[in-house]
Order: structure tokens, then C-alpha cells, then sequence
């Protein structure tokens, strides 16, 4: 872990990989509930941590905390996604995975993913969980309007668009989930830490 500063009053963490982020994440959100931590933001992302708002000394007192280990999957909340897998670039996914489309789906439904950080548009959460091998590419070009719900793969990660905007992810499914939601606390249904299954409809 690389401790940066980044402006007067913010401080940014460069960690190794997802599960360091995870773990610091989790303990940075614990400790300022606990009063351990004055920090206004805690902003996680693919391999950093943004602390903005943070009280002179943070630095330094971070640097003396031990690095925590990643909470177990037990303390972690579980949402269930209720999804239709007909997105038009599943059977092409099944290509790429060298599998049937029925098998692609298997995998979707069997694994367990997590939001890794939230991003793009109001509640877009990143989910990572899925192995290295199943990373698959972006379309070449981006589509114009994907509709809310739209569950995508990109990269190493699974997401869901949340409100109907233009993007590059490649569709496997579909949701009527609310995902955003201004008037509720907190107005993002996944948060970073959150556990998610993609759950048949």
C-alpha cells in the first residue's frame, strides 16, 4: 500500500489489487464509524482508495494501522438481481468462453460477485468475482442507448446500468430492479463491499 496525497485536504491509497482495496475500504468505513477515522469521502476504485476530507495527521496515522484482512463473506450484505439472460451478446460471450449459451448462463447464476467500486452514472456498481479467464472485451463500438436494467460484462467485470445512457458493455441480460433511488438511504441499492447473485427470473 502507497500513501499519496492529493490536494490540501485528501489523501489517495494505491493498493496492490482488488481484494487490498476490499480490505482497506472495509476498515477505513469501520473505524469512521467508530470515530477512529475523520474522513468525509471514502471513495474506492479499481486498485486505490480516495480519503477526501480528511483531518491533519491521516497520513500518518494510517501508516501505523496494520494491514486488515478481508471481512468474511457472512458480514457482507447479499443482494439477489432477479434477471432474464436474453441479452442479445450472450451467445457471442458463449463463443468467446468456448461453451454453450445454457452454460454461460450457469456460470452467471453460480457465481458470487461483489461491488468493487461505484462509477459511470449514479449507481452503476462495479462487480468483480469473476475469474481472470472469463474477462471479455468491450464492443468495438458502443451502442448508442443501452435501457435500463441491462445486465453487461467488460473487462474483468459485471455491471448494470442502472438508467438508459450509451455504452460499450457486452449484454447478457436484463432486470426490472430499481437500482437508484434519490429518495432512499443510501440511494444506490449496491454499495462498494456488497455481495450480488444474478439470480434467474
Amino acid at each position: 500500500m502507497r500513501l499519496r496525497p492529493a490536494g490540501a485536504s485528501a489523501l489517495l491509497i494505491e493498493c496492490r489489487d482488488g481484494d487490498q482495496v476490499e480490505a482497506w475500504r472495509a476498515d477505513f468505513w469501520r473505524r469512521r464509524e467508530s470515530g477512529q477515522l475523520s474522513v468525509v469521502d471514502i471513495v474506492p476504485g479499481a486498485r486505490t482508495i480516495l480519503l477526501d476530507g480528511i483531518a491533519p495527521g491521516t497520513a500518518e496515522l494510517i501508516a501505523e494501522w496494520p494491514e486488515p484482512e478481508i471481512a468474511g463473506k457472512e458480514a457482507q450484505r447479499l443482494v439477489e438481481i432477479s434477471t432474464t439472460f436474453d441479452g442479445e451478446d450472450l451467445p457471442d460471450i458463449a463463443d468467446l468462453w468456448g461453451v454453450t449459451v445454457p452454460a454461460a448462463i450457469d456460470r452467471l447464476v453460480e457465481t458470487e460477485l461483489v461491488v468493487a467500486f461505484c462509477g459511470f452514472a449514479p449507481g452503476f456498481a462495479y462487480l468483480r468475482g469473476m475469474p481472470a479467464e472469463w474477462s471479455v472485451p468491450r464492443l468495438a463500438a458502443p451502442r448508442p442507448r443501452v435501457p435500463a436494467g441491462a445486465v453487461g460484462l467488460a473487462g474483468p467485470y459485471a455491471g448494470i446500468y442502472p438508467t438508459a445512457s450509451p455504452g460499450g458493455w457486452r449484454l447478457v441480460g436484463q432486470t426490472d430492479q430499481e437500482l437508484f433511488d434519490v429518495r432512499a438511504e443510501p440511494p444506490a441499492l449496491l454499495t462498494p463491499g456488497t455481495r450480488v447473485r444474478l439470480v434467474p427470473a
